[in-house]
């Protein structure tokens, strides 16, 4: 058994797409807009597991997504391999960060970001 798919609630489905592939690099899985339905893949993993960017338009995802986001929670963890060069890269673009990274409980370096789309997301060292 694996994970074949995983969801984040978001604002807005198709600008979160936009954010997700040309900003942080991630592959189109699916996108139909006209069903509001997108789907990106880490481009290191062939068919991997997608990750479902869910509308926020049900008045429960909503809930949970911004009562996660108030609590400065991140919704989503990525790997990444360098931390601190993920960090400068994404800074470049104009992604704003919590922090600057900084070793976390497991000794491991991590960094917050927020998507834009109403989330906070954490890069991990893998």
């Amino acid at each position: 058994m694996r994970i074949k798919m995983c969801s984040i609630h978001v604002t807005d489905p198709a600008e979160a797409f936009a954010f997700y592939t040309r900003t942080l690099g991630f592959q189109e899985l699916m996108a139909m807009p006209e069903y509001n339905l997108y789907i990106v893949k880490s481009p290191d993993e062939g068919q991997g597991t997608g990750l479902l960017l869910e509308p926020s338009d049900n008045p429960v995802g909503e809930a949970y997504r911004r009562g996660v986001y108030e609590a400065g929670l991140p919704a989503v963890v990525f790997g990444v391999p360098d931390v601190q060069a993920e960090y400068e890269r994404l800074s470049g673009l104009g992604v704003k960060f919590t922090a600057e990274p900084a070793p976390d409980p497991s000794g491991a370096v991590a960094a917050v970001f927020d998507d834009g789309c109403g989330n906070l997301v954490q890069l991990h060292q893998d």
